[in-house]
């Protein structure tokens, strides 16, 4: 699978990666013997790019990384990992004694003693540009409990204001055909300075995947039942903040751009990997299915007729209520 340099960590990643929310929680249950199928046949894919955060099932999803990555060493696999949810959101819990308990947590959960690269996860807008927050997390680099950081945002200023920062080595961001902003500054801004993209919700919660009806129903643990208007964290999370009814019509007429011989899935997953300074696409993955084929999507040519109909779903369907939001 073709490798990018991901921003300033210096390391190569493949341009499609493994998110691991689901090896955690908050998508239903999946069994440990499941989540160490999922994550081997995702590197034999040619998979070397894990994300996972913290919060993820309290650890389970930094623990199943960890004892998969034990068994099997030597993959070259980079493994990112997101902090701060765990705790009250108010900016004076992002401090260098916080940062400190949650690395410590996440370099024992994931079995290492420098993590390879550690993001801020979704903070309060006021700690992106807190000049603290960034001493605290290079003085983490200079004692060795982390090699890199960088941060996970919901919206496209506090990723600006990120990337204004130098020890900012990546940046991970919601990017998909139904959520285009990041294509107008964010992406030309990172490419300048020299961070990484890392797009995630590639699948806007798995509609892009055409897989789902009206008549769909999640588990009762699934965010994509409890989060639809943002109870427990920010709806863009969820169907990228689109509502399911109206993203279920935009689906159709994505489908209707899908290449011969790929997926609907494979084909918005492609498409996010072809745009100007992306890093690497985190499509998570419930089975062995999944994962390969979500894999497979790095093989997919995407072509302009294809980009300009993405272009035209959102502004037909998306851009006037989620442009302005995120």
């Amino acid at each position: 699978m073709e490798q990018r340099i991901l921003g300033k960590t210096g390391r190569n990643v493949s341009i499609v990666g493994l998110g691991t929310w689901q090896l955690g929680a908050d998508w239903g249950n999946v069994d440990p013997a499941q989540a160490q199928a999922i994550l081997a046949a995702s590197v034999e894919a040619g998979v070397t790019f894990f994300d996972t955060a913290d919060v993820y099932g309290d650890g389970r999803s930094e623990q199943a990384i960890g004892k998969f990555l034990a068994d099997q060493p030597g993959l070259g696999v980079t493994v990112a990992t997101k902090m701060g949810r765990r705790m009250e959101q108010r900016p004076e819990n992002y401090n260098l004694a916080n940062f400190r308990q949650w690395v410590d947590r996440s370099r024992k959960n994931l079995g290492t003693d420098t993590l390879d690269l550690v993001q801020l996860h979704c903070p309060p807008t006021p700690v992106y540009s807190s000049n603290e927050v960034y001493d605290a997390l290079d003085t983490l680099v200079s004692e060795g409990a982390i090699r890199n950081y960088g941060v996970s945002v919901e919206r496209t200023d506090e990723a600006l204001e990120a990337i204004r920062h130098e020890g900012t080595a990546s940046v991970q961001i919601i990017l998909n055909a139904f959520r285009l902003k990041p294509l107008d500054e964010v992406l030309p801004a990172a490419k300048a300075a020299g961070v990484g993209i890392i797009a995630r919700v590639p699948l806007a919660s798995g509609l892009l995947s055409g897989k789902y009806s009206k008549d769909t129903t999640f588990a009762e643990n699934d965010h994509r039942n409890y989060n639809r208007k943002g109870e427990a964290f920010d709806v863009g999370e969820t169907f990228s903040g689109v509502d399911y009814e109206l993203g279920l019509k935009a689906v159709k007429e994505f489908e209707q751009l899908v290449p011969s011989g790929a997926t609907t899935a494979q084909a918005a997953i492609a498409w996010i990997a072809a745009q100007d300074g992306v890093t690497t696409v985190i499509p998570g993955a419930r089975n062995v299915e999944q994962a390969r084929a979500n894999a497979a999507a790095a093989a997919v040519s995407i072509g302009k007729e294809f980009d300009d109909g993405v272009r035209w779903i959102y502004d037909h369907y998306f851009r006037e209520a989620i442009h302005p939001r995120w």
